[in-house]
């Protein structure tokens, strides 16, 4: 599950097991700073356009929604560990509603983990989700590798790119919820 088909970018993934449940690993490189990148992945109206819509108590330890329209999927999800503008942890579960609309497998809970690292004037990102079925660990990554490859965080870059990063919160306490804080429309 690799992928160099964009010129000057590389999207490596990988599938392995842990206690019993799927992983999947997808990790690229972008032309951009670490608090850019950290925003498209926390600030809801950039995570919105690629990924999802957020809302809830987005600070650490608080509960909230996630709605992906692409796949048509609610969830309801914890952050569980903010360290910026370095590592993201979130656990998340599709709700019954959800799963019974589509024809996916049953609710399962649901680690997502990005770890960020600054490389001179750019960033690399790891996305680790990890507590899928086993037996739809081949879906799951393929699924992730099309997000990754149509709909990633800063494609197309620069074209994305509206405003300066925002500053990285000093610590985690602060890190959702400024980071996610909506911005007015």
């Amino acid at each position: 599950m690799t992928s160099n088909a964009r010129p000057g970018t590389r999207i490596l993934g990988s599938l392995r097991s842990a206690d019993g449940t799927g992983v999947v690993r997808i990790e690229d490189r972008y032309g951009t700073g670490i608090g850019d990148l950290w925003s498209a992945l926390t600030d809801p109206g950039r995570l919105a356009r690629w990924y999802g819509q957020v809302e809830g108590d987005l600070r650490p330890g608080g509960h909230f929604r996630l709605h992906v329209g692409s796949a048509d999927i609610d969830a309801t999800g914890r952050v569980e560990a903010c360290e910026p503008p370095r590592r993201l942890l979130v656990t998340t579960r599709e709700t019954e509603q959800s799963c019974l609309r589509g024809q996916g497998v049953p609710p399962y809970d649901e680690a997502i983990e990005a770890t960020l690292t600054a490389d001179g004037d750019q960033a690399i990102v790891v996305i680790e989700i990890r507590g899928m079925p086993l037996d739809k660990i081949a879906f799951y990554g393929a699924g992730w590798q099309i997000q990754a490859y149509q709909r990633w965080p800063l494609a197309p870059w620069p074209a994305e790119r509206t405003s300066q990063p925002r500053p990285v919160p000093a610590s985690p306490a602060a890190c959702l919820q400024a980071s996610f804080t909506p911005r007015a429309r």
